[in-house]
């Protein structure tokens, strides 16, 4: 086990309907900190796909940054993707939340099919490359299938049967896991787990972040 390890940890924004999982995000950098391990927030400076009300759930008729609203979560302390070096870190986390799936991708519309924002791509490719471990929750797991699938690369987003059928058709191999639980692939290096896909509780998701991040430490 690596000590003081470092960790990346990429937003898609703020909020659940259009960016970041807030609880998600939180309990990640949480488990990050209380494992004696440091982290770095970083999001791509693009336009979020759309802009939700999450009081009502209807969408804005307004366009807001991907990066800016990620720094909200950040407390301000956060980087473009674009300068990410896989060399500076052990880790790279990938919380979950629509964003993952409209802002990262366009999964949301598109399915398997989906097209992958270049700096997201480059991000998840170059860590491969650099044996830097990849840590994914909720929904976020498919874009690192969409990427990595051509590999084998086994992941999870809990017990979904139409979202695993996708993974799978990117030549990824889904394995079905419980809300807390996380899925190891030692090939690759990529720890995944379902958290909100499954999850009913803020406990839940913490735990299921803290397994992941225990994970990855052990994979370094």
């Amino acid at each position: 086990m690596k000590e003081n390890p470092k960790f990346a940890v990429v937003l898609s924004g703020c909020g659940r309907a259009d960016g970041s999982e807030i609880y998600e995000t939180t309990c990640a950098l949480l488990a990050i900190d209380c494992l004696n391990a440091s982290y770095q927030c970083f999001a791509p400076n693009i336009k979020q796909a759309a802009v939700i009300n999450h009081l009502t759930g209807q969408k804005e008729n307004e366009t807001r940054s991907v990066l800016i609203e990620a720094a909200r979560l950040a407390r301000g302390n956060i980087s473009d993707l674009k300068d990410y070096n896989p060399k500076d870190f052990d880790g790279i986390v990938f919380p979950g939340g629509l964003g993952a799936v409209i802002n990262w991708c366009d999964f949301s519309i598109s399915g398997v099919n989906c097209d992958v924002d270049f700096g997201v791509r480059k991000a998840i490719l170059e860590s491969l490359k650099e044996g830097v471990v990849i840590g994914a929750m909720c929904i976020a797991p498919v874009v690192i299938a969409k990427v990595l699938g051509s590999k084998g690369v086994h992941v999870t987003i809990g017990n979904d049967e139409g979202v695993a059928m996708a993974v799978e058709k990117t030549g990824a191999v889904h394995e079905t896991r419980g809300a807390t639980e996380v899925c190891v692939d030692k090939n690759l290096k990529v720890v995944t787990t379902p958290a909100y896909m499954l999850a009913k509780s803020i406990r839940q998701v913490c735990e299921g972040a803290d397994n992941m991040i225990k994970a990855m430490i052990d994979l370094m």
